[in-house]
C-alpha cells in the first residue's frame, strides 16, 4: 500500500473515531432534554462508529501499515431542536459518504484491490446511514412539536 492511500485511510480512521465523539454529543443533548429513546439510538450510532473505526484499524495493520491517531475537535453540544440534531447527523452521513467514494478514488488509482474490496462494504453502508437519517428526519417534520408525536419517535428509536 502507498504512502498516499495510507494517510487517506489513516485520515479515514481518525474521522471515525472523530464521528462516534460527534453523535455522542448529540446522544448527550437528548438526554439533557430527557429523550432517552433518541439518545439511545444515537449512543448505539456512536458505537457503530467506533466499530467502522476498528475495520480501518484492522484493515491497516493487515496491510502493514501503521495506524497513526490525531486530535479530535470538539463537537456541537447544543441543538435548537430534534430534528436539528438528526439534520446534523444526515449532513454528517453525507460527508462520511464523500470520504468513503475519495477513499475509493484514490484505492482505484494506486490499483489496490484489497481496498477497493474493503471500501465497498462502507460504500453500501453509507446508503443504509443516510437512509436510516432521512427516515428519521421525514417522521420529526411530520409530528413538529407536537408532545406525543415525538413520545412515539423517541421510543421507536428507543428499540434500537
Amino acid at each position: 500500500m502507498n504512502e498516499k492511500l495510507l494517510a487517506a485511510l489513516n485520515d479515514q480512521f481518525n474521522f471515525e473515531l472523530l464521528s462516534g465523539y460527534y453523535y455522542l454529543a448529540m446522544a448527550a443533548y437528548c438526554e439533557s432534554e430527557n429523550m432517552r429513546g433518541m439518545s439511545h439510538f444515537l449512543v448505539e450510532q456512536a458505537k457503530e462508529e467506533y466499530e467502522h473505526a476498528m475495520k480501518f484499524y484492522g484493515f491497516i495493520n493487515d496491510m502493514d501499515g501503521r495506524v497513526t491517531m490525531k486530535s479530535m475537535t470538539e463537537p456541537k453540544n447544543d441543538y435548537g431542536s430534534f430534528l436539528e440534531v438528526f439534520e446534523a447527523a444526515l449532513e454528517h452521513e453525507k460527508l462520511v459518504t464523500s470520504r468513503i467514494y475519495n477513499l475509493v478514488d484514490i484505492a482505484t488509482e494506486e490499483k489496490c484491490y484489497p481496498a477497493i474490496q474493503f471500501l465497498q462494504w462502507f460504500v453500501e453502508e453509507q446508503v443504509e446511514e443516510e437512509n436510516n437519517m432521512k427516515d428519521i428526519i421525514f417522521k420529526l417534520k411530520g409530528v413538529q412539536h407536537h408532545f406525543h408525536g415525538l413520545m412515539m419517535i423517541d421510543k421507536e428509536l428507543g428499540a434500537r
